[in-house]
């Protein structure tokens, strides 16, 4: 067993706010792992805002910038949470990318199209996994991170959405 995997659902035990200490351990463990996953997406849309090029470079740029800026105030509100349920977020590079769900793609580049397809996955895949965490977190009676976590989603929803929309416009560019 990682070490990640040992200290990913730890909490405070003092905590009283009506939900038992392995309750609150298996939803920030179900929170820690969607915070990976939103760190890493996170990364990903920054890297193409920097890295993006063509034709559409200046779109696509302050495109992938929204996203980024978006995707970085989940990672702080999932977060935060965790520590609302007296755990401790992961909070290092190592961390995320243990417990991540979704993968990195180290050293490479992709023309603009790729781009917005590769987000677009990253964001479905989230939105799967967030549905099937919020059927677990349900059965806990966590009533504060169910609603959380349909926020959450609706949040993912819409990005996809717009990636969607955004794709026939990248399909355009010339890297």
């Amino acid at each position: 067993m990682s070490q990640i995997t040992q200290t990913i659902g730890i909490v405070e035990s003092t905590l009283e706010i009506d939900l038992t200490e392995a309750t609150r351990g298996a939803v920030v463990g179900y929170l820690n792992t969607i915070l990976a996953d939103e760190f890493v997406l996170y990364t990903k849309a920054r890297n193409f805002h920097w890295n993006v090029v063509g034709a559409n470079f200046y779109p696509l740029h302050q495109f992938f910038d929204a996203q980024s800026i978006e995707l970085n105030q989940n990672v702080d509100q999932v977060a935060e949470r965790i520590r609302a349920l007296g755990g401790r977020p992961l909070s290092t590079l190592s961390e995320f990318v243990a417990a991540a769900r979704l993968t990195e793609e180290p050293n490479k580049t992709f023309p603009a199209k790729e781009m917005v397809s590769k987000l677009q996955a990253d964001q479905e895949a989230i939105i799967r996994s967030i549905r099937a965490d919020l059927v677990k977190v349900t059965k806990l009676d966590d009533a504060g991170t169910v609603e959380f976590l349909a926020g959450l989603l609706e949040s993912h929803e819409k990005q996809a959405w717009v990636l969607r929309a955004t794709a026939p416009q990248a399909q355009t560019v010339k890297a």
